[in-house]
């Protein structure tokens, strides 16, 4: 070896990176990951988390008609001779199955090495509710890369006045029972509507809701980053949660008075009613609760009590539960995230 002890002076490999490589991510994350938005839909909530910071976004269609306004043109990928699909499904999995290694390029050329693959998609649109066609592809991806995690799915059911449609109500069921097999999020546009009506008007419905969604999940992946004093929720915790097959629910809520006796009730009801996804329904796998609290909460020996028998009150739900307690200052009450996995999909 030492006629060649000269290479320790130069360093040891690097990764080389693609010139059209998106940049890494700015939003802080436990997970190397990626998001990937599919048709009109997806491609929306796919800004919302490019907007928060999470640059290795791709924002893939078969038509530049309903793409989001303000993009870099280096998060979008066009598949070529398309030019939409008119919401038909099978004509959407045929047209990704035939360009399949252009969306396999553009996932090598621009996300790099990733280990997770969010892929976002609006059920009721043919392109959005084909992209399960792909999962071969994100898959192969990953392994060639080495990526440690799994693809996950958050797909969204339409809301009751566009369910009147019979194609869209087909086209989002196919996109459901696609996906079932695999870990993924469900988004109920209708429950989304009914929390913020009288709130926003309805040209900012669906923007405010994406973006509420996008950093209800960007807390989740920042937390599992941080250290805490009293308990921490960390990555291998959060990827044991995402890397269950079946049905994620995740769900927030404010509670002003931490000290009241029936708290985990109390969390666990307000979680699951007030959020965009589908109440869970049976024994969840995995489970996890995160609890963000104030310094004198902390310090309080009655709120303590009642914390940990939140904890316990949900734990007693799953089947294993994960659990972090946080201290933020200035806050207007606790605020706890609740997320359960493994869930019989709707």
């Amino acid at each position: 070896m030492s006629d060649f002890d000269f290479i320790d002076h130069y360093g040891g490999p690097t990764e080389v990176k693609h010139e059209d490589q998106l940049a890494d991510n700015e939003a802080v994350s436990s997970l190397n990951c990626a998001f990937v938005g599919f048709g009109g839909g997806g491609g929306k909530l796919a800004k919302a988390f490019l907007d928060l910071g999470f640059n290795k976004t791709l924002l893939i269609n078969t038509t530049t008609k309903d793409q989001p306004q303000g993009i870099d043109p280096k998060h979008l990928v066009l598949i070529p001779n398309a030019d939409g699909v008119g919401k038909d499904v099978q004509h959407g999995k045929d047209v990704f199955n035939n360009a399949s290694a252009v969306v396999e390029d553009a996932l090598r050329t621009k996300l790099g090495k990733v280990d997770w693959i969010f892929v976002l998609a609006g059920g009721g649109g043919g392109t959005g509710s084909a992209s399960p066609a792909l999962h071969d592809v994100f898959e192969r991806y990953l392994t060639s890369v080495q990526g440690k995690g799994k693809v996950v799915y958050i797909v969204s059911w339409p809301s009751a006045q566009e369910s009147l449609n019979p194609t869209i109500v087909s086209n989002a069921l196919s996109l459901v029972n696609d996906v079932a097999p695999h870990p993924h999020i469900l988004i109920d546009n209708e429950r989304q509507i009914q929390l913020l009506r009288g709130k926003v008007g309805i040209l900012n419905m669906y923007p405010v809701a994406n973006t509420a969604f996008a950093k209800l999940l960007a807390q989740v992946l920042k937390l599992s980053s941080e250290q805490s004093s009293i308990q921490s929720f960390d990555s291998k915790d959060l990827e044991k949660c995402l890397g269950v097959n079946g049905r994620i629910f995740i769900g927030t809520t404010l509670a002003s008075d931490p000290a009241a006796s029936n708290l985990g009730a109390t969390i666990f009801q307000n979680c699951s009613t007030r959020s965009p996804c589908p109440e869970p329904s049976g024994k969840p796998s995995t489970g996890a609760m995160l609890l963000v609290c104030t310094p004198e909460m902390a310090s309080d020996p009655e709120v303590s009590k009642h914390l940990d028998a939140a904890i316990s009150y949900v734990g007693g739900r799953t089947q294993t539960l994960f659990s972090g307690v946080y201290i933020k200052e200035e806050l207007p009450g606790l605020i706890a995230i609740l997320c359960m996995s493994g869930l019989p999909s709707k």
